[in-house]
């Protein structure tokens, strides 16, 4: 008789961990025992997952012993610091902050694009792409299988939950203060009246902000910049050309993208669509005609990717256009971790 692998929660308490504990109670039950793990001033506290009631313990290199899968979501510097800890207990981690994408032995893993580069993790440790690239890739990579992606030009709108919790609250504050605003008065209103920009360099409620993430060389931000180097790396495309711009929109949560795909063969919008309509993990709701595409509002809470607004280029055969959203906080991080961690939890099951 086979026994089921252990796992270890780590970051709980936070955003993405609840979203995780869910969706462990969800999703089918790969796993012996679970343990979750969060800071020390969170030690103790008892939350409910696949109907237990489980007592976070704090973080120490004990907390991982017994621990077959380690799911992160803390910060980069906690990630960085005890990530590799996990894996010398013997944990395999999966690691959902930007410590280790770009680490040339630790792989970066989206289930439906490209699972065979999950064997190769000399580290012990694999890494979850940023939210505003699942968004994206799953339903690109469908598209590139068949097409051969050579060029991107997208454009995000990205909500405020993936500035974490602080931006979700400001947010709603910023919408608060200016919500009884007249039309004529609202940029006079928007900046007397919002005194807290939170995490935003600017107001968010009744704005959009063209900037997410930190500064970066030649004016490109961080968020930018892992649309482009996390999609060449998953798409195994390095020299793939990327042009982004990452925008902040007043949407709680779920993250939209216009995205401008360039490939090498032809594509054709019905056979376009016939990919998407099939592709595990992508939801085309494409019906321009009856006003029926996908906004966040439809969404947010759910797993796929949506597609739709699905064109063929007016001025490049070889081009397609599309408008896709993902939730950020599910695929966008815990459901991508939860299915990485699942794959390896195949590979754990003890005789």
């Amino acid at each position: 008789m086979s026994k089921k692998p252990s796992l270890a929660v780590v970051g709980a308490t936070g955003a993405v961990g609840t979203v995780m504990l869910q969706l462990l109670s969800e999703r089918e039950d790969v796993w012996g025992e679970i343990r979750l793990i969060a800071s020390a001033r969170s030690a103790g506290k008892k939350l409910h997952c696949r109907g237990e009631e489980l007592t976070v313990v704090a973080l120490s290199p004990e907390a991982f012993d017994g621990i077959d899968v380690a799911m992160f979501d803390v910060p980069d510097e906690v990630s960085a610091e005890w990530a590799p800890v996990a894996a010398a207990r013997g944990a395999v981690v999966v690691d959902n902050s930007g410590a280790f994408r770009m680490d040339a032995d630790v792989p970066l893993i989206v289930p439906e694009v490209n699972p065979h580069a999950l064997k190769n993790r000399p580290r012990g440790i694999i890494s979850n792409p940023n939210c505003t690239t699942l968004s994206m890739i799953v339903a690109l990579g469908a598209l590139h299988r068949e097409y051969q992606l050579k060029e991107l030009v997208v454009a995000s709108y990205q909500a405020a939950s993936g500035a974490g919790q602080a931006g979700i609250d400001s947010l709603r504050a910023q919408i608060g203060a200016v919500a009884n605003s007249s039309v004529g008065d609202v940029a006079g209103d928007v900046r007397a009246k919002i005194k807290d920009l939170g995490p935003f360099p600017a107001p968010l409620a009744m704005n959009v902000i063209p900037w997410a993430g930190s500064l970066k060389a030649d004016g490109y931000s961080s968020e930018e910049l892992k649309v482009r180097n996390e999609s060449r790396k998953i798409l195994e495309l390095p020299n793939l050309k990327v042009a982004a711009t990452c925008v902040r929109v007043p949407v709680i949560t779920t993250h939209s993208l216009a995205v401008h795909a360039i490939f090498a063969k032809e594509p054709s919008r019905k056979a376009a669509q016939d990919i998407l309509q099939s592709a595990a993990g992508v939801e085309l709701v494409d019906d321009p005609e009856n006003h029926k595409f996908p906004t966040p509002a439809d969404v947010v809470g759910t797993d796929p990717t949506w597609v739709g607004r699905v064109r063929k280029s007016i001025d490049d055969p070889m081009a397609l256009d599309l408008f896709v959203c993902g939730d950020n906080l599910r695929k966008g991080a815990a459901l991508n971790t939860a299915q990485i961690a699942e794959l390896l939890a195949k590979e754990f099951t003890k005789a």
